[in-house]
């Protein structure tokens, strides 16, 4: 376990002499790092046993002893060798104290890159950036974390920078406060890369969860060399994490970026490619730059090809711009085989077999991507066919969502697709409004409000939306997909089939929606299947 056991005495020292964590610093008296435990809780109780048996004359005080021992010897040690459940951690978003303000925009992404590295480790549960990063800057100690989270361990990092050298110190810290493991590490601030992989190869060992040696490179393995390119990278998935038209097209600048500075930067690549699709989903992004997203997956994928979020983006675009479902299916199920941690690509896999008709498939994977990221406001926002199914739950996610993050525009946008099915249109109404102002560019919003603005008896407004977006579509892009709909939901058949031939035309991706949407007056209209065959259907 997680204590140096040299004798019974020793051992109650160590155990009552734990230090307390407070604020994610540690107090108490000293422990040098070559104090960190490295013998096993099986071991421990071995350990204990022998020394029963060895003075059998005080058998009472010995099993005494015993119950004390395995109490103190641990949490995490008792939760996986007797319970035989995962360990569970949480990983704190790293307090930067180096001044430096590259390092300040990128400590939730250091953060972040951690967990994905431990996510991968079987019998390790770690908490997903999504859920930890509402405790950065908080004042809260590792009892308080430890118990809302429900994990067993917290750790807390801290960078600190002097001249050209970087330290990082970091602390494993049970719910009771218990100080289980503390290390400094040293490096060259180009050094960073490879300190973060070797913080992932001790913390693992440090919990005394078995891993196989496959499992060992994987956490060892560094994805670039190049520091520059490194924190470009983070700050792009922190960017791109924030699904606006702006904040994506910055991330798919510091993408690029990071390639330029290492043309073999993989996970780059990936990035690169899902921001592009993101883009033309979560924006109005224009489908012409869907080509250069799906070489970019692909270049991910044969630089390489373990890589689980490689072949999550390449299968996505597979689906999206090629339309070929049974290629992206192998991809899909490549990538969680990878990776079946990925919260993404159980998400991006669930929309896939829904966009299908596979509805109990789809919501099985998109379940288990809210049990990864239970704080993801996307995932929570994307309530989807439950709208129908059961509104109830689907407004109790939605206003989930919106709490998670008031100023998200989707989550205002189906939270008005919520309301109007329960028919209550003043609430949906107010809520479409708001998610057009919060976000003006898209166009997603105005599809929503006209549907409401039809079902609600008011074609007029739903019409006004109509005539704004034709001539929007004079002098910036908008997808043709989103005029088709409103000319689907006023009930015009013919102009309605026009412009989901320019979508598909095209190749707008939302042409992958058509065959779980309703299209008044279409289905048996022989074009409208004509176009469905064609998408892949």
């Amino acid at each position: 376990m997680l204590a140096d056991l040299k004798s019974l005495k020793e051992d109650q020292t160590v155990t009552n002499a734990g230090a307390q964590h407070q604020r994610g610093r540690w107090t108490g008296s000293a422990v040098s790092t070559s104090e960190v435990a490295t013998i096993s809780t099986a071991t421990t109780i071995e350990y204990v046993i022998s020394k029963i048996k060895r003075h059998k004359t005080r058998t009472a005080l010995g099993f005494v002893t015993l119950v004390i021992l395995l109490a103190g010897v641990g949490y995490l040690g008792y939760r996986y060798f007797f319970s035989r459940r995962a360990i569970a951690i949480a990983v704190m978003p790293f307090a930067n104290e180096t001044g430096d303000p590259k390092l300040e925009h990128s400590s939730e992404g250091l953060a972040g890159d951690l967990i994905e590295s431990l996510q991968k480790v079987p019998n390790l549960e770690v908490k997903a950036l999504s859920t930890v990063v509402r405790y950065k800057g908080a004042d809260f100690d590792a009892r308080r974390i430890g118990q809302e989270l429900n994990v067993d361990a917290v750790l807390f990092t801290h960078l600190k920078e002097t001249g050209d050298d970087l330290t990082l110190e970091v602390e494993l810290v049970d719910p009771r406060g218990n100080n289980l493991w503390r290390e400094t590490y040293q490096k060259k601030v180009s050094g960073l890369v490879v300190l973060q992989s070797e913080l992932a190869r001790d913390l693992v060992h440090k919990l005394s969860v078995p891993i196989t040696d496959k499992t060992r490179e994987k956490l060892e393995k560094h994805d670039t060399e190049n520091y520059d390119a490194y924190l470009r990278y983070l700050d792009g998935v922190s960017y791109a994490r924030k699904l606006t038209e702006p904040d994506i097209k910055k991330a798919i600048e510091l993408f690029r970026q990071a390639i330029q500075l290492d043309p073999k930067y993989a996970r780059a690549y990936a990035a690169m490619a899902s921001a592009h699709r993101s883009l033309t989903l979560c924006c109005d992004g224009d489908p012409s730059e869907l080509p250069e997203a799906k070489v970019a997956a692909q270049k991910a994928v044969d630089l390489d090809d373990e890589l689980g979020e490689g072949h999550s983006a390449l299968a996505a675009l597979i689906y999206s711009y090629d339309w070929n479902w049974t290629k992206a299916e192998k991809e899909f199920q490549r990538a969680l085989e990878l990776d079946p941690n990925s919260a993404i690509s159980h998400f991006q896999y669930g929309d896939f077999l829904g966009f299908m008709g596979r509805a109990d498939e789809a919501a099985a994977q998109k379940d288990r991507a809210a049990e990864l990221e239970p704080f993801e406001k996307f995932f929570a926002a994307r309530v989807g066919t439950s709208i129908s199914k059961d509104p109830e739950k689907a407004l109790k996610q939605v206003l989930h969502a919106i709490e998670l993050d008031p100023n998200y525009y989707f989550s205002h946008t189906m939270a008005a697709a919520t309301y109007s099915q329960r028919k209550e249109y003043g609430k949906a109404i107010e809520e479409g409004r708001l998610s057009k102002k919060l976000s003006p560019d898209q166009t997603w919003s105005d599809v929503v409000l006209s549907h409401i603005y039809v079902d609600a008896g008011k074609p007029e407004e739903a019409r006004a939306i109509l005539d704004q977006l034709l001539l929007r579509s004079k002098s910036r892009f908008v997808p043709p997909s989103h005029i088709a709909l409103v000319y689907n939901y006023l009930g015009d058949k013919e102009q309605t089939l026009y412009w989901l031939k320019q979508a598909y035309d095209i190749r707008d991706p939302k042409m992958t929606f058509i065959k779980t949407m309703k299209w008044t007056s279409l289905q048996d209209d022989p074009r409208f299947q004509d176009i469905l065959h064609r998408v892949g259907f």
